[in-house]
């Protein structure tokens, strides 16, 4: 039994290590993009002949908090208005279509062009409601944002202009941040899209692998869409999905770092955890419906097929931690038993893992914080706090990913939206709703808060970092799910969003 205990601990951390190589190569790729001058072709729109007629999707659902700032935002975009329609995807169920309605008009009398495009029902959620915008779009490219982005004037002038390489499909931005210091949960969501944007996505790019369209603040040229098979709603991440699609049909995506695209991050770990879920799960669902795909197509290269495999499982990993974080328990007991001491010795390698998922995020937070001379204290802080909490999030997480794996299918459920620009009160009330799930994340907590208990009683450490950590995030998850402790009260002093 021990062997076979410690034989699947060992798998696990195999599957840890193998996963930190894919990342340590995407740290080589970021290192050597910064040494490589872009000389992607582009149009020089001095020549008006040149500009070409763009459309803008703004998919929304019940965002009555958020609409206002973000039309009002669209309406100062800074291209010729004769080559530029707006079309508003209002699915809404609530009051907000109304207001959606009369903005609309003020902006339609002032001749800003700009529609409300409604829908009688949900099908195919937000996947549907923008392929049901394509049928009469007349723009040639498709620029699309949540209802919670708030893109520069200058923004389509610093993305359509790549379009000039005709086998370029999409153009995705980076994205920002407008509530990064709200709370510690708000402050950790950061850090990770920072990781993604900065090392994943530059890495990926650079290397000529697949890169995903991120959903929002980013352009499509239509043809694309069409050719790779239009928006599905099948999964729960349509946007990942149709830009496996396209990269199989052989359409070159370009990832502009420099581009930055501000955005509202959930402040509730209800929210976050609603993200997180569809976000995993759509993953799931997109690895059993397009890895095949990927795997067996001949025009891929060995390192796409490498790097796809492990973007498109990376959620999959929360599963991966939670079983070892299970399994180490046990195997906490066998660590002084001279029996086994082959099997540990021959682990020792995958101490390396830790380490190369430390460098690599070192290098993405080095570079969105280069004008802070602390930021390797501040990282060490948030690297540890990071982890713990996603630790703590992964029973929640490998939910989400065996249900999209064995494809039960589920409601895509938006992300709240708070507009945390607003003068008003910005403290979140959450109802605290005791479910299944939470009692298994107590029972977790308890498991490893005997682990570290143990550690202390038979003098055995190695594992104790570990087990402090599963340990913390799983007590975080739960305080935060009892709204203990969590969201300050006070009043916002996010404003001024309207000038970016």
């Amino acid at each position: 039994m021990g062997t076979a205990i410690l034989i699947i601990f060992a798998l696990l951390m195999f599957v840890v290590f193998l996963y930190s190589l894919s990342l340590l190569h995407l740290l080589i790729n970021f290192l050597k993009s910064r040494k490589q001058k872009d000389s992607s072709q582009k149009w020089d729109f001095s020549d008006p002949s040149l500009i070409p007629f763009v459309t803008i999707q703004l998919p929304l659902y019940n965002d009555k908090p958020v609409v206002e700032r973000l039309l009002r935002n669209i309406s100062l975009t800074a291209y010729p208005r004769e080559k530029l329609e707006i079309q508003v995807l209002d699915d809404s169920t609530d009051d907000s279509a109304a207001l959606t309605a009369e903005i609309i008009s003020e902006l339609q009398a002032e001749g800003f062009p700009i529609q409300h495009i409604t829908r009688s029902h949900r099908k195919g959620f937000k996947a549907g409601a923008l392929k049901a915008g394509l049928e009469t779009a007349m723009g040639e490219f498709i620029a699309i944002f949540d209802s919670d982005f708030l893109p520069k004037p200058d923004w389509l002038k610093q993305t359509i202009p790549y379009f000039k390489n005709e086998n370029l499909g999409v153009v995705q931005t980076r994205w920002g941040h407008l509530n990064k210091d709200y709370s510690l949960l708000t402050k950790l969501q950061a850090f990770l899209l920072d990781y993604h944007f900065i090392l994943e996505q530059t890495g990926r790019n650079y290397g000529n692998h697949f890169i995903n369209f991120n959903g929002t603040a980013g352009v499509w040229r239509k043809s694309c869409i069409l050719d790779a098979g239009n928006w599905e709603g099948d999964t729960l991440t349509e946007d990942l999905d149709l830009s496996y699609r396209a990269q199989l049909k052989g359409w070159e995506f370009k990832y502009l770092e420099n581009v930055e695209t501000p955005a509202e991050l959930p402040i509730t770990i209800a929210a976050a955890r609603s993200q997180q879920f569809r976000w995993n799960k759509g993953a799931a669902e997109n690895f059993q419906k397009n890895y095949k795909k990927v795997f067996w197509n001949t025009n891929v290269s060995f390192g796409t097929r490498f790097h796809s495999f492990f973007h498109l499982l990376n959620s999959s990993f929360f599963l991966v931690v939670l079983l070892m974080g299970i399994v180490s328990i046990p195997v906490l007991f066998l660590l002084d038993d001279p029996a086994y001491a082959g099997i540990f010795t021959g682990m020792i390698i995958f101490i390396l893992s830790p380490v190369i998922f430390f460098v690599t995020y070192y290098a993405a937070y080095k570079e969105a914080h280069q004008q802070d001379p602390l930021s390797l204290f501040k990282f060490i802080g948030i690297f540890i706090t990071f982890f713990s909490i996603a630790m703590g999030l992964s029973l929640h997480n490998s939910i989400a990913i065996l249900e999209g794996h064995f494809g039960k299918k589920s409601e895509f459920i938006r992300t709240p939206k708070f507009n945390l620009g607003s003068k008003s009160e910005t403290t979140v009330k959450i109802p605290v709703k005791i479910s299944f799930q939470l009692v298994l994340e107590i029972l977790l907590m308890l498991l490893f808060a005997f682990g570290i208990f143990s550690a202390f009683r038979i003098e055995s450490y190695s594992l104790l970092p570990f087990h402090i950590m599963m340990f913390f995030g799983f007590s975080y998850v739960i305080l935060a799910s009892l709204n203990i402790g969590i969201f300050p009260d006070k009043k916002s002093d996010l404003t001024g969003f309207e000038n970016l």
